[in-house]
């Protein structure tokens, strides 16, 4: 039996990424196939649908599997670099702002529609803060790549761009794309301060369809995968890990709550979002 796992084209290198890896499961002797969706919301789809057999989900596209399917989704691993991270609202170190509460009366820049990192979970941050969305406080969202769940990340920059320029107060950016914006030269080194920052998350996960010896064997294989091997570490670099780990859902329940706060999804999995259309 082969295993078809779900992945999203967010990127050329998903490809380069799973076909590396579907060579390397040759080699174990293990049947392993992958089909790339355009945005996450058709993967989850089909996975809660069984028309494949796990999916590279976002968080936010495990929070739909999960509903969508009754609870019949498994975890099964994620990278060592999906746990405990955090969004930060940023602004221009020039800027009168000290905290998220004094951005009332401005205008906050985010990412996509569907960005947990950039959008969803700041956002929660806002209202947790004091700020009522839209009333006491507008939102410029950036909406680049929607459907890939803030995988793409040109929200982000053109908020941060937005924020340099002085159309926006602050931006929303998960804290690693504010390191990097500063590295890329999009955001000046010493021009920016954080003003807030969010609880730590986790991010993506490899979800099966059911558990079955199939993706157990599939779960052993990719906790089995070590880095000092040169084929595995090349695409370790390119997939942003140097080890995958057993998944855990206690990484989620800030999202959870943004989901629910925003009317992003209703309990059954059906998309509720006003306006997000992948």
């Amino acid at each position: 039996m082969t295993l078809v796992m779900g992945a999203v084209a967010y990127d050329p290198k998903v490809v380069t990424i799973w076909a590396g890896f579907r060579a390397w499961f040759a080699r174990q002797g293990f049947d392993f196939d992958f089909v790339l969706y355009s945005h996450y919301e058709r993967q989850v789809d089909d996975l809660a649908a069984g028309r494949i057999d796990a999916a590279w989900n976002s968080p936010l596209a495990w929070i739909r599997a999960r509903r969508l399917a009754g609870g019949r989704v498994a975890p099964l691993v994620m990278r060592d670099t999906d746990r405990d991270l955090t969004s930060v609202v940023v602004v221009r170190e020039d800027s009168p702002y000290k905290d998220v509460a004094d951005l009332k009366g401005e205008t906050v820049g985010t990412g996509a529609i569907d960005s947990p990192q950039a959008t969803l979970i700041p956002s929660a941050l806002l209202r947790e803060r004091g700020l009522r969305l839209g009333e006491e406080v507008a939102v410029r969202r950036f909406d680049v790549g929607v459907g890939l769940h803030g995988d793409h990340i040109g929200g982000e920059r053109d908020a941060a761009r937005a924020m340099m320029s002085g159309d926006v107060a602050a931006a929303c950016l998960i804290d690693a794309n504010h390191l990097l914006f500063v590295r890329e030269g999009t955001l000046p080194a010493g021009g920016t301060r954080v003003i807030g920052r969010t609880r730590p998350y986790d991010h993506c996960t490899m979800t099966a369809a059911a558990a079955t010896p199939e993706t157990d064997r599939f779960r052993d294989l990719l906790l089995s995968m070590d880095a000092a091997d040169p084929d595995v570490r090349a695409l370790f670099d390119l997939e942003g890990l140097t080890a995958w780990r057993p998944a855990r859902t206690s990484g989620y329940a800030l999202l959870e709550q943004a989901v629910d706060d925003e009317g992003f999804y209703d309990p059954a999995g059906a998309i509720t979002a006003p306006g997000y259309r992948p």
